[in-house]
C-alpha cells in the first residue's frame, strides 16, 4: 500500500485538498482527529497521559480536559514534546492498521505537523499545501473568529513553508479552488501511475 503524507501550515487549506482527493475515491486518515479520539479511547494512552499530566487531564466523565492540557503544554516545550512522544506512536500504529484495511491505489495521511514531528519519513511521498501567509491568516481569522495575534501565535508552532518545501515531494499551491482541484487531479494521476 502506497502511503502519502499530506500537510500544510494552518490556513493553507490541507483539509480542502484532502476533500478533493476523497472525491476521487482516495481514503484519507485525518491524523489530528484520530489523535483526539485515541486520547479518550486507548486505555494505555490514557494511563500514560495521566501519568504525565495528572488526573486533571481528563474530566470526570472521561473527556479530555483541553483547557487544562493546553495550559500545561503550550507554556512548556519539554512537556509538549513528552505528550507528543506518547500520542504520535499511538497514532502511527492506528494508521498502519487502518491503511492495511483500505483497498485503493494509495492512501493519504493528513497531519498538521508531519515534517515537524518526523513522521513524514514513514510516508512513501509527501504533499505540502501552501498559500501566502496573508491569505492563510485571513482564512483562519474568518474561520475561527480569532484575532491576528492568536493566529500568529498558533503559526509559531509550525515550521514556515520555506523549511518544509525542500522536504516535500509535491507542492500544491492553494489560492484559487479550481486551480487547486486541477493540481489534485493531475497529482492523483501521477500517484496512480506509481502503483503500476
Amino acid at each position: 500500500m502506497i502511503s502519502i503524507g499530506l500537510t500544510g501550515g494552518i490556513g493553507s487549506g490541507k483539509s480542502t485538498v484532502a476533500g478533493f482527493f476523497e472525491e476521487l475515491g482516495i481514503p484519507i486518515y485525518y491524523a489530528d482527529d484520530r489523535a483526539k479520539s485515541l486520547m479518550v479511547e486507548n486505555q494505555e494512552l490514557i494511563a500514560s497521559i495521566k501519568a504525565l499530566l495528572g488526573d486533571q487531564a481528563y474530566t470526570d466523565d472521561g473527556r479530555l480536559n483541553r483547557a487544562y492540557i493546553a495550559s500545561q503544554v503550550f507554556s512548556d516545550a519539554e512537556l509538549l514534546e513528552s505528550l507528543n512522544a506518547l500520542v504520535h506512536p499511538a497514532v502511527g500504529k492506528d494508521f498502519s492498521t487502518w491503511a492495511q484495511a483500505q483497498h485503493s491505489p494509495y492512501v493519504i495521511k493528513e497531519a498538521a505537523i508531519l515534517f515537524e514531528n518526523g513522521s513524514y519519513t514513514r510516508s512513501d511521498a509527501t504533499i505540502l499545501v501552501t498559500a501566502p501567509e496573508n491569505i492563510r491568516l485571513q482564512r483562519v481569522m474568518n474561520r475561527d473568529g480569532a484575532s491576528e495575534e492568536a493566529v500568529r501565535a498558533r503559526m509559531q508552532h509550525q515550521w514556515p513553508d520555506e523549511q518544509k518545501i525542500p522536504l516535500a515531494d509535491y507542492v500544491i499551491e492553494n489560492i484559487d479552488l479550481e486551480a487547486t482541484r486541477k493540481q489534485v487531479i493531475s497529482l492523483h494521476e501521477q500517484l496512480i501511475s506509481l502503483k503500476k
